[in-house]
Formats: C-alpha cells, sequence, structure tokens
C-alpha cells in the first residue's frame, strides 16, 4: 500500500484530500504544521509528500530541504501562484507544484504520475471485489478473470483510480481513445454499458447527467 504523507494546515482542505486518496487505495497520515509533519518524517517511512508552502513553525520550503535527503518525491500543493514561486518550488526539488483550488481528479493523476517516475506506483489497484493488475492487464472479480477487450480494461482503470470521482466524458475520451473529443457519446456510452453488464457494476457505476460517470463505493450509495 502507498503511504502518503499530507502536510497542509487547513483542515477541511486535508480531509478532503485524505477522503479521497483513501478512497483511491492509498494510505493517508496527515500533519496540520512543519514540525509535526518533520516528527512523523524523522520515526515513519512515506512513499510521497503533498507539501503546502505556507505552514505554521516550519515553512513548506524549509521542510523540503529535511525531506530531500530522504529521497521521498514531493508535491507541492499551495495557493502561491506566480510564476516565480512555481520555479522556485521546482528548482529546489519538489517533482510537481499544484496551485489551488484544484481538482482532486487532477491531483490524483499527478500523484500517479510521480510515484511511477519513482518506481513506486502500485500495479494492482482495488475496489470492493473487484482487482485490477495495471501490469499483467488482468482484471478479476471474486478471484475470477474477467474477459474485458483492451479498451473495457484501460476504462475500468481510469475509474477504479477514480473512485467517487466524477469524471467528464470529454476527459475520459481523450484519455482512452488519446483523441479529441467532438461531443459524440455513442462509442463511450457503448463501453460503459458493455463494461457495467461485464463487470456487474450495477448501480455502482453511476451516469451523471450531460457531465459524465462516476464510480462509488456501495456504502456511499443511496
Amino acid at each position: 500500500m502507498i503511504k502518503i504523507l499530507i502536510v497542509e494546515d487547513e483542515k477541511p482542505i486535508s480531509d478532503l484530500i485524505a477522503f479521497n486518496l483513501s478512497a483511491n487505495n492509498y494510505t493517508c497520515t496527515q500533519a496540520f504544521d512543519g514540525l509535526e509533519a518533520a516528527n512523523l518524517l524523522e520515526n515513519n517511512t512515506y512513499d510521497l509528500v503533498l507539501l503546502d508552502i505556507m505552514l505554521p513553525k516550519i515553512d513548506g520550503y524549509e521542510l523540503l530541504e529535511y525531506i530531500k535527503p530522504l529521497n521521498i518525491p514531493v508535491i507541492f500543493l499551495t495557493a502561491k501562484g506566480a510564476l516565480e514561486e512555481r520555479v522556485k518550488g521546482l528548482t529546489q526539488g519538489a517533482e510537481d507544484y499544484i496551485v489551488k483550488p484544484f481538482q482532486i481528479v487532477e491531483l490524483l493523476a499527478r500523484i500517479n504520475v510521480v510515484l511511477r517516475r519513482f518506481n513506486k506506483a502500485s500495479s494492482i489497484l482495488n475496489f470492493e471485489d473487484i482487482e485490477v493488475n495495471t501490469e499483467t492487464k488482468l482484471a478479476t472479480k471474486n478471484g475470477k478473470a474477467l474477459d474485458l477487450t483492451p479498451k473495457e480494461f484501460e476504462l475500468l482503470t481510469l475509474l477504479v483510480r477514480n473512485v467517487n470521482i466524477t469524471l467528464f466524458r470529454e476527459n475520459i475520451y481523450e484519455t482512452i481513445w488519446e483523441s479529441d473529443y467532438y461531443g459524440d457519446t455513442r462509442t463511450l456510452d457503448l463501453h460503459i454499458q458493455r463494461l457495467r453488464k461485464k463487470v456487474g457494476l450495477g448501480t455502482k457505476l453511476k451516469t451523471v447527467y450531460k457531465v459524465g460517470y462516476r464510480l462509488e463505493n456501495s456504502s456511499d450509495e443511496e
């Protein structure tokens, strides 16, 4: 299980990040100031740090200097969006720099890119009784292999990586088919229908009217 340290002094933002990352199979620890984060880093091992810059006690830049010898990748999450701040963050050693406010789906994508870069991304994704192995390209349900086409497998992987997050039709199409989206939903909608039936997702795979699709945990269903 990938372990992520979230260093963010605004608790509602930290809680929202932790909730969504936990729903996507990450183990999260939260720190609300730089000193608390430093103590956690001294006594624990993490695969990634999400780091605010403006923190009490020890700011993000100071903490980054402490983290670098540990060889843990860092993504800055900050309201400081000026070009010089982004350049400073990246040149001082952060792997990525995301300006608030941001979409959770973007954060998840950036996290996955950084983890792959450091060979830390898990090849096993889980959603309830479904397991997706991105290395072997095999998906199973209750231990039994699912008969999926390559595009269906990619679509399932995308949905499982973004549990409880609404994915826009155009973003799904451009990600899976790697071409521009021109408003024709037939190809995507047909693949969603087949995937829902083959995998037995039922009402867990929600259609969000005029927007896109969202895969939800059973506990979140009404």
